[in-house]
């Protein structure tokens, strides 16, 4: 990370954490640098950012969220953060031929990094998540290795409401949960219920 990338984190951080405070509680799972998929609910642009802001130093280092590439490729600065302070691996939300969407992903898990994945693939607007597409399970089944973390975003599609531009000042929290395990033979339907319960039962704690 360059010098203005790195002046950039800091005042990112900052701001995330005045804003919202950025709190991360660690329930049946404590901050360890291992390579993990951290897997979340989904009903902001700014899910990823207090995700990253969450983690401590150690882990965001090592963590890589998913960015949707035509949302945050959409200006120079949204590409430029994304790239040089995120270091997201950017998605495709529409498939594109025989284009596995998954590869960027891959890619990054071959290369020991861990993740930031949103299941539902696009953001909701109610309170439960949509159901979970299969990316998960496909990475799960291809990286058995790699502990898969849950995690329930509070609060944070009111920091932004719909139809304003002006961040609200509101305390939001990331409820990390304990490990998936992928079942020997599992079907993937069973798997993406059992994941999406797992996420939607940290609500309540």
């Amino acid at each position: 990370m360059n010098l203005r990338a790195t002046f950039m984190s800091v005042l990112l951080l900052g701001l995330v954490r005045l804003l919202t405070g950025a709190q991360a509680r660690w329930h049946g799972c404590p901050p360890k640098a291992e390579q993990r998929i951290y897997f979340a609910n989904h009903q902001s642009h700014a899910d990823l950012v207090l995700i990253w802001a969450a983690l401590p130093h150690e882990l965001r280092s090592i963590t890589r969220p998913i960015a949707a590439k035509d949302y945050w490729t959409a200006s120079n600065f949204k590409r430029w953060i994304t790239t040089e302070v995120f270091n997201a691996v950017y998605v495709e939300r529409e498939r594109k031929g025989d284009e596995d969407p998954l590869a960027p992903l891959v890619q990054a898990l071959d290369s020991g990094d861990s993740l930031i994945l949103f299941p539902e693939g696009t953001r909701g607007h109610e309170e439960d998540p949509q159901p979970f597409k299969s990316g998960l399970y496909n990475l799960a089944l291809r990286f058995p290795g790699v502990v898969l973390v849950p995690a329930w975003i509070h609060n944070v599609q009111r920091v932004i409401p719909k139809g304003e531009v002006v961040p609200v000042p509101v305390l939001c929290s990331v409820t990390f949960g304990e490990p998936l395990v992928l079942g020997a033979e599992e079907p993937r339907a069973d798997f993406l219920k059992r994941a999406r319960e797992a996420v939607m039962a940290l609500r309540e704690i």
